[in-house]
C-alpha cells in the first residue's frame, strides 16, 4: 500500500513531460524543431526582449512567455572560419554580459554536417536595490550556438529561468540538434 501511495505522489509531482517537437521553418533554407506550444513572439515580446535596432531573424516563446528560442545574425563577422578563435571571443562576450556565469558545457560540435560553437551555462544578473521592482537577481539557463561562416555568424539561443532548467534542458539540447540549414 505504501508503495502505491509513493508512486501516486511521484506521478502527481512529476507533471512536466518533454514537449513534442515539430519542424518549424525559421527563414528560407533554415528549419528547427520547436515545441508545438511555442509561438512566434509578437511586437511587444520583441521590443521587451530585443531592445536593439537589429531584430532577430526569428524568435519564439512558450505560452507563459518564460521560455524562448531565437535566431539572430551577429554583428561580428569573421573573415575565415577559425572556430577556436571565435569560440574564445564569444566566451569572453558571455562572461561580460552577466555578473556571474557557471559554464555547464562548451565546445565545438557538428550538427548535420556543420560545425557549431556552443555554450551551455547558468547566469546571474544582480538586482538593483534602489528599485524595488528590480531588487531580485535574474537567474537564467542558456544554451547558445554560433554558426560561423565567411561573411556571417548565426546565433541560435535558448533561454529559460534557472528554476525551470531541469524541465527544459533536454528540450534545449533536442532543439539545438535539430537545426538544419541549406
Amino acid at each position: 500500500m505504501k508503495r502505491i501511495i509513493l508512486f501516486a505522489l511521484f506521478l502527481a509531482f512529476s507533471g512536466f513531460t518533454e514537449p513534442k517537437l515539430v519542424k518549424t521553418k525559421i527563414a528560407e533554407g533554415m528549419t528547427v524543431s520547436l515545441p508545438k506550444s511555442f509561438r512566434p513572439m509578437d511586437e511587444l515580446d520583441l521590443t521587451q526582449r530585443y531592445p536593439s535596432v537589429r531584430q532577430p531573424i526569428a524568435a519564439f516563446t512558450n505560452e507563459e512567455r518564460e521560455v524562448d528560442f531565437s535566431v539572430n545574425l551577429s554583428a561580428t563577422q569573421w573573415p575565415d572560419t577559425n572556430l577556436e578563435l571565435a569560440r574564445k571571443f564569444f566566451k569572453a562576450g558571455i562572461y561580460n554580459l552577466f555578473d556571474n556565469v557557471e559554464m555547464i558545457d562548451e565546445g565545438i560540435h557538428q550538427i548535420h554536417g556543420r560545425d557549431f560553437i556552443f555554450f551551455e551555462f547558468e547566469s546571474r544578473v544582480k538586482g538593483d536595490r534602489r528599485d524595488a521592482s528590480l531588487a531580485e537577481p535574474v537567474l537564467k539557463y542558456t544554451y547558445i550556438q554560433y554558426l560561423v561562416e565567411p561573411g556571417r555568424t548565426l546565433v541560435f539561443s535558448f533561454h529559460c529561468p534557472r528554476r525551470l532548467q531541469s524541465d527544459w534542458q533536454p528540450t534545449a539540447h533536442a532543439i539545438m540538434k535539430s537545426i538544419k540549414l541549406k
